[in-house]
């Protein structure tokens, strides 16, 4: 008899007999490990069938031949028997203890499975169905009974709607994932024993990195696909991995963190481990989506948040599934190499100066080599091939073994901190690289030594390498990117635990200017609270009549800049609110008289509070300070290029506030602005600690306010030069 699908079928055979559960009294069992989730000794799949074409099928098939050694129980009442196996009519008729059970019916009677899941004393559960938060047609109340369940039960739930899970070394594949399904007399390539752990938030994602991994050599432990999340997160499968002994990289795929304190915490954990993370972040698109008044929320958006996290903790952030794969093969098969400095040694010129200009284009550096080591190389090639970085051995001399010569050379010394290694592996039939001598390399290696194929590897090719602890990559950006990333892993250091905010000054002044309902703060309200924070700002005044102009003009002094004041016009600008460098009354007052036409032009109704006359600053680096709240990980602090340049070139750094003055520093050295900051092209340094105190105080004020401040944009900063300090030349506060 073939297994019956109707929904009406399963409740009555499934949640008949279950006991009353109460409520509350299992948050300690919350945290439990999760070692019998991924190595259970009995799993059930509920909802089982014969027919391997059909998910529930093919649950059943994968856990039968993927050689798991612990119990298997099909439940379904339609069948006594499937493929050998006794098959139960309920959970509550197998009388023997239950892990984990994988179910697989209809969505309308999950809830009451997992109820008897309960009553058997089930501890995981693994929803496969489909049909609950998910799609056009959410059934929000359907996942809502889901996540009761688990805590009123402590029975943990991964999904619904998700793909299941794989652990390699208790060979259970509990996924109907064809990505694991064996290839027709494949030999498995191990390149290195060190495994990959993966957390997807998309369950054919996360199995096609073991799908492609697995072919270039890569060792994996678990990998897990989360679903909707309705118990279980991808943040505790994270903490998991973090603290598995036998996973030495994770790999996450992540749509979003339901749970950022706890995310944020394991990756802090890995870091203080030792442990590499590479993370996919996907909806990069969205990220303009939200209106934001400020040039730092409207630059943020998503996924400043996530940038700043891997910042703040170590993550890698990787672009694609390639590059996220060929920085994970790098991770795990070789050392972190100690400084940048690489050489390239190729049996194609062309192929070599392709992959100099990648690296290079990655802040990796190709040094002169010594002239004993140039010697010693050029005494193995032919006179046509170059003994200089990259070093062009030539077809030829692979063949006479000048290739192997060459890595050990460069390896012994000390003059290089990595080596890429540029060649064709496309013969079927014969290697020309020595294995053996390859094995002995890899074996004691100090430093990553890295194969590029710039031809597609043979099998046999891929063999041999992988037989002496090499992946070889067919990317050759994906591989510079790697290295790269694997030299930033190496140089991170994890700041301290950020402490609470310390206490700023005049805390009962700022909160009540910022008090009442959520507004824009205009440049002049803004700059009260900066002044109320201790930051020094420039001298100016609000005139309201133009009879104030000169008033003003003559207690601040020529030259001068005057901008409009209004909550209606957060980027003053773009309405010809701005004018700069009036020497003049004369100038003054037509500046203020065509401002005021070109506002009420830009928008008639506008709420005008009057017109701020600033003594001009004296020049200087152009930057700007900012935090945004994010609605998942809260404040986060930005430095970079300001004025006209902020939107133009984006050119930025993101931490989690607060931050420290050795962590705004360092945001500052990642800019590609920071030349100027140093001084460009002879001119004078500027003071870029007096910058990175600000960056302090705004990551501070951010974090203790972060209730009632959704948005901070101090743009420009004027930086002048050392010792001299900033000046804030405009600022914006968006209050909640």
């Amino acid at each position: 008899m073939r297994c019956r699908t109707n929904a009406h079928e399963w409740p009555a055979a499934l949640a008949g007999g279950v006991p009353a559960m109460t409520e509350g009294g299992h948050d300690s069992a919350r945290g439990a490990s999760l070692e019998s989730f991924f190595a259970p000794k009995a799993i059930a799949v509920v909802g089982a069938s014969p027919d391997a074409g059909k998910i529930r099928g093919a649950l059943l098939q994968a856990l039968c031949k993927g050689g798991y050694a612990g119990r298997i129980y099909p439940v379904n009442p339609s069948y006594q028997e499937i493929d050998g196996l006794a098959c139960f009519p309920s959970l509550a008729a197998i009388s023997a203890p239950v892990d984990v059970a994988l179910i697989a019916i209809p969505a309308a009677s999950v809830p009451a499975a997992l109820e008897e899941c309960a009553a058997a004393g089930v501890r995981h559960a693994v929803i496969i169905s489909s049909g609950f938060a998910e799609g056009d047609a959410a059934d929000l109340a359907l996942e809502a009974r889901v996540a009761q369940v688990a805590r009123r039960t402590s029975m943990r739930i991964c999904g619904p709607n998700a793909e299941g899970f794989y652990n390699d070394l208790a060979h259970l594949t509990a996924t109907f994932s064809p990505a694991l399904e064996p290839r027709a007399a494949e030999e498995p390539l191990v390149a290195n024993a060190r495994r990959i752990g993966v957390v997807a938030q998309s369950g054919g994602v996360g199995f096609s990195f073991f799908n492609r991994g697995r072919a270039l050599g890569l060792a994996f432990s678990s990998i897990v696909s989360t679903g909707n999340e309705a118990d279980l997160t991808a943040s505790e499968f994270f903490e998991h991995l973090v603290r598995d002994r036998d996973t030495a990289v994770i790999l996450l795929f992540l749509e979003g963190v339901r749970d950022p304190e706890r995310f944020v915490a394991a990756a802090r954990e890995a870091a203080e481990r030792g442990k590499p993370v590479v993370m996919i972040k996907i909806g990069r698109s969205r990220a303009g989506a939200r209106a934001a008044a400020s040039h730092t929320a409207s630059m943020a958006g998503r996924q400043a948040a996530y940038d700043a996290v891997a910042r703040s903790t170590g993550l890698i952030a990787a672009g694609d599934p390639d590059e996220a794969l060929a920085i994970a093969a790098v991770l795990a098969t070789c050392p972190l190499p100690k400084g940048n400095r690489v050489a390239v040694v190729t049996v194609s010129g062309g192929a070599g100066a392709w992959m100099t200009d990648a690296l290079a284009a990655r802040g990796l550096e190709l040094p002169e080599l010594s002239q004993e080591t140039e010697r010693a190389i050029a005494a193995w090639i032919p006179s046509y091939g170059s003994s200089r970085n990259p070093v062009d051995i030539t077809a030829q001399a692979v063949h006479s073994g000048g290739l192997m010569r060459a890595i050990e050379l460069l390896h012994r010394s000390r003059e290089v901190d990595a080596i890429v290694v540029t060649i064709s592996l496309a013969r079927e039939k014969r290697m020309t690289v020595d294995t053996d001598a390859l094995r002995r390399v890899v074996d004691a290696q100090t430093m990553p030594v890295l194969f590029y194929s710039y031809t597609l590897p043979s099998a046999l090719a891929l063999k041999a390498l992988a037989a002496s602890g090499v992946v070889i990559h067919t990317g050759l950006n994906e591989l510079a990117t790697a290295l790269s990333a694997a030299l930033a892993r190496g140089r991170f250091r994890l700041p301290e635990r950020p402490r609470a905010a310390r206490k700023l000054p005049k805390s009962g002044e700022i909160r009540r200017q910022l008090a009442g309902p959520g507004r824009i703060f205009c440049e002049y309200e803004a700059k009260r609270v900066l002044a109320a924070l201790g930051l020094a700002v420039p001298p100016e005044r609000l005139v309201k009549k133009a009879g104030g102009l000169e008033r003003a003009a003559r207690a601040l002094g020529y030259p001068l800049a005057l901008k409009l004041q209004s909550p209606d016009l957060p980027h003053k600008s773009e309405a010809g609110g701005v004018r700069l460098g009036l020497g003049n009354s004369r100038g003054l007052r037509a500046a203020y008289r065509e401002m005021l036409e070109a506002a009420r032009r830009h928008r008639p109704e506008l709420r005008l509070h009057g017109v701020l006359v600033q003594r001009m600053a004296p020049r200087g680096v152009e930057m700007i300070v900012g935090a945004v709240r994010d609605e998942t990980f809260g404040p986060v602090v930005m430095a970079g290029a300001g004025g006209i340049m902020t939107e133009l070139f984006q050119d930025v750094s993101y931490r989690l506030a607060p931050v420290d003055e050795a962590t705004a520093r360092e945001m500052l050295r990642e800019l590609k602005c920071a030349r100027l900051l140093a001084g460009f092209r002879g001119a004078p340094a500027a003071d870029a600690q007096a910058l990175a105190r600000l960056i302090v105080r705004i990551s501070a004020f951010a974090a203790e306010y972060r209730t009632s401040v959704r948005e901070i944009d101090l743009n420009p900063v004027i930086v002048h030069g050392a010792g001299a300090g900033c000046s804030i030349v405009d600022a914006m506060i968006v209050t909640e």
